[in-house]
């Protein structure tokens, strides 16, 4: 009989799968916010985000399952015990979030916030020319979930989609070129949508620096969705100051939450969003969290855990293939 402690806001749909899946385990349903350390004493699984500080007392945990793609704070040393598995939510997110990848792609090269500006102001004015998705190129560095149905977006509506990834693979058809991250400075001149869904690791703090943006194209659009430390933001202000993009939209920010007097708020053609691409902001996001949980607890009882999806190597930060 394992001990489970869930998280996430579950609703009584979402209790009864999952405990349909685990009919022998005893749940207890906390919300995130007020789980403590004595709340977790005795958990052998955990369904959702904890604060990771309340781990490290958990001599009974077996699984951490995650409720979001992101997994680099418990990758920190001493978090998770050797041998604990962790799991991510990787492909709940993508459908919200490259959605919302696509809406500010629309919004800066149509210069949309400018005219919203101008609607704050009653101000009737002509913002000048636009640029097209149709015959742009596209560059997504992060081919995990949501860098992947993003690229398969854009090149639906006609731009050329060149992904990078961490190591090398097949070519998938949304994609017309495919190469390791290595080449990120080779193809920077060539794109018009730079967009990063990356992970949190040492390889990718700052991997969009000052020099490498200024290797972009004049007036192209870079957009990031994926940990904000991935852009050097003292760097993109400056950037962004001189003209030399077109334009950024950011969901998440170095650091975060952004502080009420950084420059980045007044940077312009700048869109900031505050983390909300993710979430539960789109419902079919939780339902489909709440079906990986249900997967991965089904295979994990039933002893089949090299079948449990998004296995993360917490010594790496990255997913296990």
């Amino acid at each position: 009989m394992k001990h489970i402690v869930v998280t996430i806001p579950a609703e009584e749909r979402h209790k009864r799968y999952l405990e349909e899946k685990g009919k022998d385990c005893v749940f207890r349903y906390i919300p995130a916010g007020k789980v403590t350390e004595e709340d977790l004493k005795d958990a052998q699984i955990i369904l959702g985000n904890v604060p990771a500080s309340l781990l490290s007392h958990t001599d009974r945990l077996e699984w951490l399952q995650l409720n979001s793609a992101g997994a680099d704070q418990y990758c920190r040393p001493g978090i998770l015990k050797p041998g604990t598995i962790l799991t991510n939510a990787t492909g709940a997110y993508g459908l919200a979030v490259s959605e919302y990848m696509v809406a500010v792609s629309f919004n800066l090269q149509n210069k949309l916030y400018q005219y919203y500006a101008s609607q704050q102001n009653h101000r009737w004015e002509d913002h000048g020319k636009v640029t097209s998705v149709f015959g742009s190129v596209t560059l997504v560095v992060g081919l995990g979930d949501i860098g992947s149905e993003y690229a398969k977006r854009m090149k639906a509506l006609g731009s050329y989609t060149i992904g990078l990834r961490r190591t090398a693979g097949e070519k998938p058809d949304y994609l017309d070129e495919l190469y390791t991250t290595e080449r990120l400075e080779d193809l920077l001149p060539k794109a018009d949508f730079v967009a990063l869904s990356l992970p949190s690791t040492p390889e990718t703090v700052h991997i969009m620096d000052e020099r490498r943006m200024r290797m972009m194209k004049p007036g192209a659009f870079l957009i990031n969705a994926g940990r904000g430390n991935a852009i050097d933001t003292d760097g993109l202000c400056r950037v962004l100051q001189d003209g030399h993009l077109g334009g950024c939209a950011v969901d998440v920010t170095d650091p975060e939450p952004l502080p009420l007097d950084h420059p980045l708020w007044d940077a312009p053609r700048m869109l900031i969003t505050p983390h909300i691409s993710g979430q539960y902001h789109l419902p079919e996001t939780f339902e489909r969290i709440v079906r990986i949980f249900g997967e991965n607890l089904e295979a994990y009882l039933s002893g089949n855990r090299e079948k449990m999806r998004n296995q993360v190597n917490f010594q790496t930060g990255y997913r296990r293939k």
